[in-house]
């Protein structure tokens, strides 16, 4: 990421605005209540291309060029998309080879978004030209803040297996592999007499009788992710080429565990790290996961803030049963991504539309018009939001503990064939953030190559793929005073999705001292009980201790007696391993006496389980602690300072009612009994 500031000394409240989907005098409205409800930045043309240029080459912007003048005059900010999600039917019905064909090899019918093929060299060519002429037109224009790149690449084309795409993959595999035994060693080929003897044998991973091989699929994924990149690239090159200086990006899922692209490896090629978030209905303890995923988010932005997007002000479209949030909700899920370093919050859409697949879809303004809860939350949220004005550019507080997330370890998992079905990669990982999010210990994660200095802990909860180096990055981590825990499902296979030998996890068997035998996956409903009275489910590992000693042992089930979790003292760190999946309740234990052992604290103390607490500092030391009680019971919180959100002000004791929110600027104040700083600690 180059750094470059979301937004300056003002936190972003908006929406993707689609006035092409309504007749034009409806845009006076929308301004006038745009200005009502406190929104400086709206994203424009995502899906406006055959508006914008409605036969080949022949661009219509004048329309465009109006709205801008008036967004302007209204002093909101514009991210100005380029429309290449939606290709219009006229270039469809030209080149229907643009295309995606699936991995049965049948080409995927147009209609939807997201269509396109990433290799497609005519495709690129269209969106580009649209891009570039868009650049030119609108580039230095007063209202553009932002260049916002296509939509949510990979969402619907994360894979294409076309002709065009088996050229590109052949290319990008002599790029990576160089030589075609070197290709073959490291996939494997001889399995089955896989074995290529040229080039023009290597083909995507299609649909065959049989999956394919693991090392294929696996660089299939990097190769689809890089072609995505290539694009995204390509339209940027003709955004500058056309004069234009204005950062640019594109809305990242990073969401319900998602890895349609390499977010770490996208981060560098950004201005600005950009996401969207939807929370999911069905999960009772939704707000949890979106503080996985907005802990993510920040992650992929290298600690600093970030843009979310886009999120919903109620129901989505998408899921089984479309949940309506509850009053105050979206409330909470904004300020739970800004205390997370969002330094802006966006919803799709700004008005909900009659027509199309997403009609159902709340917006800003809904269906029944003003007249309705939903606005009435929107309007007192744009009013909070320009409260917390001086919490822009500030960065959240380096957490304690650190969990590691990889894309290409959870596609590496996805393209293997595991002794079972029941354990899919983002389940350690999200079943860890949860447990120490309900100690309201604050988590940041982080990419396996990222820095790991600093952190009194670090998870690899299930990293099935161990990416080059991270072995000894680790041990000297430990040696120097870091602890350690690594869970079942790590570092199993390398980075070519070979299965490292000599006994499991292979690529940190010697760091924890112990040697695994065999993996053995339990039935569906079946638990295994451990000495220490932990519960594991769906899998267990056959370890034998080497250096560590073992801390609980199996007391029933297929390992009974055996080694279950191991602890190793190394220089003045410890490394520890667990050697199955435990129940949610028995790893929320385990996260439990880690903290308690280790020291390791809440960012301040706080009654009741439901409080989420997140510090946000600024560059001169001053604190912004972020209180969002998704309780049903009041909580009170040690603090000193003032409310941004009421004006109130706490000294010593700040009070957050059940589902309620308050953000503390904090402030140092001596007292009788000692110094109390921000934090409300002595």
């Amino acid at each position: 990421m180059s750094g470059a500031r979301v937004a300056e000394g003002m936190m972003l409240f908006g929406a993707d605005w689609n006035p092409e989907q309504w007749p034009e005098k409806v845009n006076d409205a929308d301004l006038r209540l745009m200005r009502e409800a406190g929104v400086n930045r709206v994203s424009l043309g995502m899906f406006a291309w055959s508006t914008i240029e409605p036969q080949d080459g022949r661009f219509e912007l004048d329309w465009l060029e109006r709205l801008l003048d008036r967004l302007d005059a209204a002093s909101i900010g514009v991210n100005l998309a380029t429309p290449s999600a939606a290709p219009p039917w006229w270039l469809l019905d030209a080149h229907p080879e643009i295309q995606l064909v699936d991995a049965q090899g049948r080409r995927v019918p147009g209609g939807g978004r997201l269509s396109w093929c990433p290799s497609s060299a005519v495709f690129r060519h269209y969106a580009t030209r649209a891009a570039a002429v868009l650049s030119e037109a609108f580039g230095r224009h007063p209202a553009l803040s932002l260049w916002h790149v296509g939509n949510e690449f990979g969402n619907e084309n994360a894979q294409c297996f076309c002709d065009e795409c088996a050229i590109a993959f052949r290319s990008w595999a002599r790029r990576r592999h160089t030589t075609l035994d070197t290709l073959n060693r490291a996939w494997g080929t001889a399995f089955w007499g896989h074995g290529y003897t040229a080039w023009s044998q290597i083909t995507p991973p299609r649909t065959t009788r049989n999956p394919p091989d693991p090392g294929l699929a696996l660089d299939y994924r990097r190769f689809c992710s890089d072609q995505l990149l290539a694009h995204y690239r390509a339209e940027v090159v003709a955004i500058r080429g056309a004069g234009s200086t204005v950062p640019a990006t594109t809305n990242f899922m990073i969401a319900q565990g998602a890895d349609a692209i390499d977010h770490h490896a996208w981060s560098a090629e950004v201005d600005v790290v950009a996401n969207d978030h939807y929370t999911v209905a069905a999960d009772p303890e939704r707000h949890r996961e979106l503080a996985f995923s907005a802990d993510r988010a920040r992650g992929v932005a290298g600690g600093g803030p970030w843009l979310l997007m886009e999120h919903s002000t109620s129901a989505v479209n998408w899921q089984p049963r479309n949940r309506a949030k509850g009053p105050g909700e979206m409330r909470r899920d904004t300020l739970s991504h800004i205390a997370r370093g969002a330094d802006g919050a966006l919803f799709f859409q700004w008005r909900a539309s009659t027509a199309g697949v997403e009609q159902f879809h709340s917006a800003m303004v809904p269906h029944a018009g003003v007249h309705t809860r939903v606005w009435r939350e929107v309007c007192e949220l744009g009013a909070e939001l320009a409260r917390l004005a001086p919490v822009t550019g500030s960065v959240v507080e380096r957490a304690e503990v650190a969990v590691l997330w990889d894309a290409q370890a959870h596609w590496a998992m996805d393209a293997a064939r595991p002794p079972t079905i029941d354990v899919a990669y983002p389940l350690l990982p999200e079943r860890t953030h949860r447990a120490f999010h309900r100690r309201g210990i604050r988590v940041d994660v982080l990419h396996p190559d990222d820095a790991l200095a600093g952190y009194r802990l670090i998870i690899l909860p299930g990293l099935y793929q161990a990416s080059a180096g991270l072995t000894e990055r680790l041990d000297a981590a430990v040696r120097s005073g870091m602890h350690v825990l690594i869970t079942a499902l790590s570092g199993i296979v390398d980075d070519t999705a070979r299965v490292i030998g000599g006994g499991y996890p292979g690529a940190f068997r010697e760091l924890l001292g112990l040697r695994g035998e065999e993996l053995l996956p339990l039935q569906p409903g079946q638990r295994v009980r451990l000495s220490d009275g932990s519960t594991a489910e769906r899998w267990v590992e056959h370890l034998t201790p080497t250096t560590s000693r073992t801390t609980a042992t199996f007391s029933d089930g297929p390992l009974r007696g055996l080694g279950a979790m191991t602890r190793r003292e190394l220089g003045a760190g410890t490394v520890r391993y667990v050697a199955a999946v435990l129940a949610e309740e028995s790893f929320d234990a385990l996260a439990g006496a880690l903290t308690a052992e280790l020291g390791i604290r809440p960012p301040a103390a706080a009654t009741g389980t439901a409080v989420d607490l997140v510090r946000r500092v600024a560059a001169d030391g001053t604190g912004f602690l972020f209180c969002i009680n998704h309780g049903a019971e009041e909580a009170e919180i040690a603090v000193y300072g003032e409310d941004l959100l009421t004006g109130r002000v706490a000294r010593g004791t700040g009070a957050v009612p059940a589902g309620g929110a308050a953000v503390f600027r904090e402030r140092r104040t001596s007292l009788s009994g000692g110094h109390h700083d921000e934090r409300g600690q002595s």
